[in-house]
């Protein structure tokens, strides 16, 4: 049995009264796609953004690619930890979160020269083949204000994708994008799916969630109502809110 690449265990997040996350556990397999579904407010992002520790978790432990963080590190052994656990995963945001001042290719190289002091040919040579396989080679030297939202949000992948991560995180990715834009980032992550990486995503595109997703998991009130393969999900869900949630959202 291959060990999975993520495990969550009996997280709970509170903002101040706020009780967001309530016990939520699950684990993700290398390779696998797993598509968090809901309304908004349900949790989901917060419990991507607790994967790697952009929100930190009031108690629960999380594992990635075999580096765990608990909590009762010491604080610099845990801060070593999240920042290992921040280098193995690749965040694909909502906004695109792009440098303005710098071109297509400068932001996809950033955190290569910054981070893992990549020599700048070597970093360009990177950059540049990931780019072409967002289909943006063409767009290189051109500046975020140039740009479609589509092709923002491409470069943002191929911006996470630099680091090599061990597992992608997408937070609504095509949630701020014009509906004629969307195929093009979807078409994107479907490669990615195709070529076996491991992806976490929050999304309300259920053609993708049905396509390219292993699992599917549907969360309500900072639970997990519900899970299954997608045609289980789509064709015969168990739970009444799950059957509610996804008639409303395969009608529209």
């Amino acid at each position: 049995m291959t060990l999975p690449i993520v495990r969550v265990t009996n997280l709970h997040k509170y903002f101040n009264q706020l009780y967001v996350l309530k016990g939520v556990s699950f684990a993700v397999q290398p390779r696998e796609v797993v598509c968090l579904i809901g309304r908004s407010g349900s949790g989901k992002s917060t419990l991507l953004r607790s994967i790697n520790f952009l929100e930190e978790p009031t108690a629960g432990t999380v594992e990635v690619d075999g580096i765990v963080v608990g909590e009762k590190l010491p604080a610099k052994e845990r801060k070593r930890r999240i920042r290992d656990v921040r280098l193995r995963t690749g965040m694909v945001f909502q906004e695109f979160n792009l440098f303005p001042h710098k071109s297509a290719l400068e932001n996809v190289i950033e955190a290569l020269l910054v981070v893992k002091r990549t020599p700048k040919s070597q970093a360009t040579e990177i950059g540049q083949e990931l780019l072409r396989k967002v289909g943006l080679i063409e767009k290189r030297d051109e500046y975020p204000s140039r740009l479609s939202g589509g092709q923002k949000q491409r470069v943002a992948i191929a911006r996470a994708l630099a680091m090599e991560p061990k597992v992608m995180l997408f937070d609504e990715p095509t949630s701020a994008l014009d509906p004629e834009l969307i195929g093009e980032v979807v078409k994107v992550m479907e490669d990615l799916a195709n070529e076996g990486m491991t992806m976490i995503v929050v999304t309300h595109e259920m053609s993708f969630a049905r396509d390219a997703a292993d699992r599917i998991i549907f969360m309500e009130d900072g639970v997990f109502v519900e899970e299954g393969a997608p045609d289980e999900m789509f064709t015969a869900p168990n739970d009444p809110r799950t059957q509610q949630f996804l008639q409303r959202y395969l009608k529209g």
